[in-house]
């Protein structure tokens, strides 16, 4: 059972150029914003695509500690050396909050089945809940062909079973655009107890698509997100429902 649970603009800097090894541009506190405009990729379909892993200390770093004191344990077979239960436990989630220009208000999320739709209000859908960190993650699509309908989406990750476990977890939101060098936020801040994440907000300034890093934690869910962002939502209990694709 989870819970249902989207901050001042601060001063940031703006940077259009990805890397050239990467074809990839990062938000970071220091560049934290970015104009999809001036990508020439407000148009088309964004991807949004949530991947996560478990933190390499956590898998293996206890063990290379203990094979230098204990050689022979290299010869166990390698279900002895897997993987920790935490690493089955972790659920994260990606989510997306909305506001339309006609003041319409709403969440996609797994939880309580919110897959959104893309080709109608709120022109934002994810695509499925992946439980168990798959390569392929979860992703979320937003039709910037509809840009003019909305006004701002504040893009999330949380933990549905409740157990904090994002100092255990590395786990990237990347942004595809639909031209342009992908646009990638890390959540690599330590927060042991925090159970959501608000990650990055999109914004439509005068029909200039925005796209900005959040990386707020907090310790509650999506009602404390709402909160902290000014979203004006009703929250309840939820639970997950089968994934529609």
């Amino acid at each position: 059972m989870g819970l249902f649970d989207g901050l001042w603009r601060g001063r940031t800097a703006e940077f259009d150029s990805g890397s050239a090894a990467s074809n990839a541009i990062e938000l970071t506190k220091r560049h934290s914003q970015v104009s999809l405009n001036k990508q020439g990729a407000a148009t088309g379909n964004l991807r949004i695509n949530l991947t996560w892993r478990m933190r390499s200390s956590d898998i293996g770093g206890p063990q290379r500690e203990s094979l230098l004191r204990h050689p022979f344990k290299a010869l166990k077979p390698p279900e002895v050396l897997g993987h920790s239960q935490s690493m089955v436990n972790v659920d994260l989630d990606l989510g997306c909050l909305y506001e339309l220009q006609d003041g319409t208000k709403g969440v996609v999320q797994p939880l309580g089945g919110y897959f959104g739709d893309v080709n109608a209000p709120p022109y934002v859908k994810l695509s499925g809940d992946d439980r168990f960190g798959s390569a392929s993650g979860e992703t979320i699509y937003v039709n910037l062909d509809q840009r003019e309908a909305i006004k701002r989406l504040l893009v999330f990750v949380y933990i549905y079973d409740q157990t904090p476990a994002f100092d255990r977890t590395h786990a990237i939101v990347t942004l595809y655009p639909s031209n342009g060098p992908r646009i990638e936020i890390h959540l690599d801040e330590r927060h042991p107890q925090a159970r959501s994440c608000a990650v990055v907000m999109i914004e439509n300034v005068k029909n200039e698509v925005w796209v900005r890093r959040e990386v707020k934690f907090v310790y509650g869910f999506q009602a404390e997100l709402d909160r902290l962002y000014g979203w004006g939502l009703q929250w309840g209990r939820g639970h997950k429902v089968k994934s529609q694709r």
